[in-house]
Formats: C-alpha cells, structure tokens, sequence
C-alpha cells in the first residue's frame, strides 16, 4: 500500500493534530480507469469549440490575468 493511502494510526493522527493540521481526503480522478482518456479528450474538444465561439475570452482572460499580477505587485510591497 502506498503511503498516501495508508491508514493513519491514531498516533499518526495525535501529531498531525498537534501539528494544527487537520486531515482532509481530496477525491482525484483515476486517470487509469476506461474512458479517462477519451473523456479528456472529449472535453478539452468542448472547450476549444466554446473559446473559438466567444471572441470576448481572450480579452477577459488578458484583463484578469493582468488584474492578478497588478494585486501580486501591490501585496509584494
């Protein structure tokens, strides 16, 4: 059993808690299992015919990929 799916004794558990980490199980998709592939195919297809019908998404993205680095710049100061 790999370590990420190892279960956690109890003691495991005291010291992540002491830590002031609390354990949190994040779903991930099982990038193995029949028609992953085909289904990220599938909806990268979507979204390249969704971006090619809205001429404003390069604009939106442009202006928020530059309000982003704006607030970078302000926080780093």
């Amino acid at each position: 059993m790999s370590r990420s799916t190892k279960p956690k004794t109890e003691i495991d558990e005291a010291a992540t808690r002491a830590e002031s980490v609390v354990p949190k199980t994040i779903p991930f998709p099982d990038v193995n299992s029949p028609g992953f592939a085909e289904a990220m195919r599938e909806e990268g297809r979507r979204l390249a015919e969704a971006d090619a019908k809205d001429p404003t998404i390069d604009s939106f993205m442009d202006a928020a990929l530059l309000d982003l680095a704006e607030e970078l710049d302000r926080l780093e100061k």
